[in-house]
């Protein structure tokens, strides 16, 4: 499971390492060149997304013990991506200040200000989205310690169930050691009274015989 991780870890640097080249490009091109570059950088983005989402299914798939490294590395690739999208929106705003500058003319301090609010605006947009992903993660980390809970409190039922079924077996065989012991003490005091049954009959013969033969002299 961890290659098919490491896998997708790789295509996604190689993803955002031409991602970053390519969004560097656009602010240097002019007319069609940088609408199809703008394009391809948009594919790309969405590339690199999907390969997010298909490194979040590999990360639940990992057992608990060894989650935790991989939920990091997850989380840093997020912020990166966070990133790239940041630093694209930019150059999207340059690019569409450059459009209608040559549409209208205008080069003055209007668009300056036009330029100054929206990158105004896309940062709050920016911290509303970083405020969406922590909360997102925050809901992960959340149901991920969920599933660990439930395994744990599974590993521990089977545990008690086990030690249950050793505590019957040993009442069991506690039941026959106690029976057993029962009978040998039973038959240990029957043979103790036969013992002494036995001495007093020989006494006695004893007694008789030195009677008699003390009574015929």
């Amino acid at each position: 499971m961890s290659s098919d991780f490491e896998g997708y870890e790789q295509d996604f640097a190689v993803l955002t390492a031409e991602i970053t080249g390519r969004i560097g490009k656009v602010p240097k091109l002019l007319g069609d060149e940088k609408k199809q570059l703008i394009a391809n950088v948009e594919k790309q983005l969405e590339e690199a997304r999907e390969l997010l989402e298909q490194m979040e299914l590999e990360v639940r798939e990992i057992p608990p013990q060894s989650r935790g490294m991989y939920s990091s590395r997850m989380r840093s690739y997020k912020q990166e991506m966070g990133k790239l999208e940041a630093d694209f929106k930019r150059s999207r705003i340059a690019y569409s200040d450059e459009v209608r500058n040559e549409l209208l003319g205008d080069d003055g301090n209007s668009s300056e200000n036009q330029r100054a609010h929206l990158l105004d605006n896309t940062e709050r947009l920016e911290r509303s989205s970083r405020r969406l992903e922590a909360g997102y993660q925050i809901a992960v980390e959340t149901e991920q310690i969920g599933q660990e809970m439930l395994e744990n409190l599974s590993h521990d039922r089977e545990k008690i169930q086990r030690a249950r079924e050793r505590l019957r077996e040993t009442d069991a065989n506690l039941g026959k050691s106690s029976r057993i012991l029962t009978g040998m003490l039973r038959r240990i005091i029957q043979n103790r009274i036969l013992i002494v049954i036995l001495a007093i009959i020989i006494i006695l013969t004893i007694a008789m015989a030195i009677y008699f033969s003390v009574r015929g002299r």
